[in-house]
């Protein structure tokens, strides 16, 4: 068996072989799901003692005594997803024998049945057309575009839940958007046989005004910019943000040195991107916190007013804390934008729709803004990776490309020149696109069509209808279980109407020293590390909850996810977290 000192040298080799690959592999962990935000170099503000049972470490303004476990975690700054992935193990086998109560990551444990039940009910007949052209077997033709309304009218039943609202859902298209019954009804069974590549590349010609505008009712509360939106379906957010921050970089939007200005606390892979992909950008926090609500305080917003701001990045309603920006913040912002007119906004608004009368600062901000969405978390679809890029047709990075130095226009001109004809008026989104597929594969890139198909249904659950039932029922869910948890914990629930309750963002040291008093807060502080806590909370208790300081959040902040367990769990986590504050109080604190 090998000694500390031995593993410790293994693990050193094995940090800087990591290191060299982890650059190249970072794009294709996101896509693929896996996370690998591993920083290896040591905190500049404290160290760590090893080969002791416990380590001095160096947090804030005070001294926290870790176990080596919390220290190893600490030092080797893992992404609070993977010390997430660490405790949630170590939780099954708890002490106490209790039932495993996952609420670390943000995986509803909910889905939509309308949609799934729809999707299935359209692949019928869609392969039921197929064998019309040809049967020989289970080999079957393509489709057929003319009469194929009136053959669906045919197939459907007036009676089934499912064929209604297909049959709704292509009246509204007829009706609200224009569109002829076979043309949509084509390209509909066409992809989701998944039969051709997507064409368009980017997006289907009916899919995009479809997402187009089931964004404008849920984002941009209804107010479609003059000059059009431009769609862009992604492998769910993530690709979406590794596609943009690539496609910033390699058309000198953002090069190495510029500062890009990042809203926190927010989602932690984000954190990382600038840093990892050595894209060599200088990260700027713009922070809210609790004393302003989660809102964006205005002297942190007034930094993107310097113009060595290139970009500014955030995730609104924001991760962990669960906020959208206010109104006067979305004002501030544009005063900010008549200052600072070549900033690129960077949003992601996958949490939207959690908010009542949600605005997103595309709605106020279009022609600076790149919006990407999800619609993992509403309809539990996390598995299928389906998001969407957005842009206005009248956007910066149009502009400050046709304004970049002529030696980089020619060198972006040529490699596009594989692509497109007149790569001079290739546009952002569409760099976008090739750039996915490393530009010569541009004829083969686009989502999934099935996916893209899935996507409209989604889509059209909810513009099909005046009233949507499936959101207001997620939303009342959570809000639920979010005042469920708050009453069990003794704390005062935030309902502000920014407040999306998709998490809730705990402050321990608070909640302490309201239950426990000042004194033991204090020793709890010194004495017992935030991931000892939540390592103490998994091994003993069974309950999985998330690291705030991994996202930037506070010292003494722990996240707890309200999408993935239902009421009773959530009374049940309090007790248990109580349970252990009561056992540090009686077993070590009094003696």
């Amino acid at each position: 068996m090998l000694t500390r000192n031995e593993k410790e040298g293994e693990i050193n080799m094995f940090k800087k072989a990591i290191s060299i690959i982890l650059t190249g592999v970072l794009v294709t962990s996101m896509l693929t799901g896996c996370n690998v935000n591993v920083h290896f170099n040591q905190p500049d503000n404290g160290s760590v003692e090893t080969g002791n049972t416990v380590s001095e470490q160096h947090v804030g303004a005070y001294t926290q005594t870790m176990t080596d476990n919390a220290a190893d975690q600490f030092s080797n700054e893992l992404s609070a997803f993977e010390i997430t992935a660490e405790q949630r193990r170590i939780a099954v086998d708890n002490e106490a024998g209790y039932p495993v109560l996952d609420a670390g990551r943000g995986n509803p444990n909910w889905i939509n049945s309308k949609v799934r039940d729809a999707f299935s009910r359209l692949m019928v007949f869609a392969t039921q057309e197929c064998r019309l052209d040809m049967e020989n077997g289970d080999m079957a033709g393509h489709g057929i575009k003319e009469g194929i309304s009136k053959r669906f009218e045919d197939f459907t039943d007036e009676d089934n839940e499912t064929d209604i609202f297909l049959t709704d859902a292509i009246n509204h298209c007829e009706k609200e958007l224009g569109m002829d019954p076979d043309e949509l009804l084509f390209e509909l069974c066409n992809g989701i046989t998944g039969d051709y590549y997507p064409t368009p590349s980017r997006c289907l010609k009916l899919s995009e005004d479809i997402l187009r505008e089931y964004i404008v009712s849920t984002m941009l509360k209804g107010k479609e910019p003059e000059s059009g939106i431009d769609i862009f379906p992604t492998e769910g957010g993530s690709a979406a943000m590794c596609y943009i921050f690539h496609s910033l970089n390699h058309n000198f939007l953002l090069k190495p040195g510029d500062k890009i200005a990042i809203a926190t606390p927010i989602f932690t892979p984000y954190l990382e991107i600038p840093d990892v992909n050595n894209y060599g950008l200088i990260s700027v926090d713009v922070s809210s916190d609790d004393e302003h609500n989660w809102d964006i305080d205005p002297a942190e917003l007034d930094k993107l007013r310097d113009k060595d701001i290139k970009a500014f990045f955030l995730v609104n309603p924001s991760n962990p804390a669960s906020h959208a920006l206010s109104e006067n913040t979305l004002e501030a912002l544009k005063s900010i934008v008549e200052d600072n007119p070549d900033l690129i906004i960077l949003t992601d608004d996958v949490y939207g729709t959690f908010v009542n009368g949600f605005e997103s600062v595309f709605s106020v901000l279009p022609d600076n803004t790149i919006l990407v969405y999800s619609f993992s978390k509403l309809y539990g679809v996390t598995g299928w990776r389906t998001g969407l890029i957005a842009m206005s047709r009248d956007n910066v990075a149009d502009r400050l490309i046709k304004e970049l130095p002529e030696s980089d226009k020619k060198k972006l001109e040529h490699e596009y020149t594989i692509a497109v004809s007149d790569p001079s008026e290739m546009k952002f989104i569409d760099r976008l696109t090739a750039d996915s597929r490393s530009i010569g594969l541009y004829h083969t890139s686009g989502l999934s069509t099935p996916s893209q198909i899935f996507m409209d249904l989604m889509a059209l659950s909810h513009t099909t209808y005046e009233k949507d039932e499936y959101i207001e029922t997620a939303n009342s869910t959570v809000n639920e279980r979010y005042c469920t948890l708050m009453e069990a914990l003794g704390l005062e629930p935030d309902l502000t109407s920014e407040n999306a309750r998709y998490y809730a963002l705990i402050d321990m040291n608070s909640l302490i020293a309201s239950k426990y008093g000042d004194d033991f807060a204090r020793w709890k502080e010194e004495n017992i590390s935030d991931l000892d806590l939540l390592n103490d909370l998994a091994s003993k208790k069974g309950v999985v909850l998330m690291y705030g300081p991994g996202f930037d959040a506070p010292e003494g902040s722990i996240r707890i996810s309200l999408a993935n367990l239902n009421n009773e769990d959530y009374v049940e986590i309090a007790r248990r977290l109580t349970e252990l504050l009561d056992e540090y109080y009686n077993e070590r604190f009094a003696q």
